[in-house]
């Protein structure tokens, strides 16, 4: 596991944060946005309309949930043809375990780190100091 800054995500000034991405030795990578794409698919029922909600083409979702679902050996989410029956998508149960399990994760280690951020917080938070 690495803690790595997101580059979609600002810090804000009012405190700092952790974002981790968990590099498996699979070569599967799990981080903010592949989680974040799971979730979405969960609540809308569809790949698409999930890129849609976290602004990413569906080429860009679609090469996401693939590169899971080929790295870690068995389908994140299954997928139905659209047409007269609509289609859509779904978390698989190793879907749902790998977002259980990443948020498990970044509860653990913010709850490790809430205090060493606490400390950058009251040295570099709201008023720092201007370089020079």
């Amino acid at each position: 596991m690495s803690i790595i800054p997101s580059k979609s995500r600002p810090i804000s000034q009012a405190a700092h944060r952790l974002i981790i991405r968990v590099d498996l030795a699979s070569g599967a990578r799990i981080g903010p946005g592949k989680v974040a794409l799971l979730e979405e698919i969960t609540r809308t029922g569809s790949i698409s309309a999930a890129g849609r909600a976290l602004r990413m083409s569906y080429r860009r979702a679609w090469e996401l949930v693939e590169d899971l679902n080929s790295n870690l050996g068995t389908p994140v989410v299954s997928t139905a043809a659209g047409g007269a029956g609509g289609g859509g998508a779904r978390l698989t149960p190793a879907g749902q375990a790998v977002v259980s399990a990443y948020r498990a994760m970044e509860a653990a280690a913010e709850a490790a780190a809430a205090s060493h951020l606490a400390i950058l917080d009251r040295t570099f938070g709201k008023d720092p100091a201007p370089p020079g």
